[in-house]
């Protein structure tokens, strides 16, 4: 597994255009990564859709990254389910296929601190392929710690950009 998160980190670094905590403070954080993948916006789209593909087993509830679907309308659900669990990650608030997705998303331990967290994937065209934004905003009261949380938020989110443009 340390293997494969060397890979990961190496492609996210190799095609990373920005990614930052554009801001912080105990009751909000914003979250900033780009970059680019070969993969056209179809294709990128499509990858999208199939999170148990591209987001890394070690960032679930269950251990495993099979485990996760995502339904990509308006009330669609990105969940995981599991003998004896499941958890809803993300509701789908908005689609425009393929440059948007927009979800209400307290993954992890944020669901427990009854956070409001918008993160929204963008899909553009870049050359000879695609460009890809993730944004998270997450509000909170002033003793949820976002800014605590923020680093530890940008590394998964990061991580799992870097998995899903390298399309493996």
């Amino acid at each position: 597994m340390k293997i494969a998160t060397a890979l990961v980190t190496m492609a996210f670094l190799a095609g990373l255009a920005h990614a930052e905590v554009v801001s912080s403070s105990p009751s909000h954080y914003e979250l900033r990564h780009e970059a680019r993948s070969d993969l056209d916006t179809e294709a990128m789209w499509a990858r999208i859709a199939v999170p148990s593909r591209w987001w890394l087993s070690d960032h679930t509830y269950s251990g495993d990254s099979a485990n996760l679907t995502l339904d990509l309308q308006a009330g669609g659900l990105w969940r995981e389910d599991w003998d004896g669990g499941s958890v809803e990650h993300g509701r789908v608030v908005y689609v425009s296929a393929p440059e948007t997705l927009r979800l209400d998303a307290p993954f992890g331990p944020l669901q427990a601190l009854g956070v409001s967290v918008i993160w929204e994937i963008s899909v553009s065209a870049d050359e000879a392929g695609s460009r890809v934004v993730f944004t998270e905003r997450a509000t909170g009261s002033q003793v949820s710690d976002l800014d605590e949380l923020a680093q530890a938020v940008d590394y998964v989110k990061g991580e799992a950009l870097a998995s899903l443009v390298a399309g493996n």
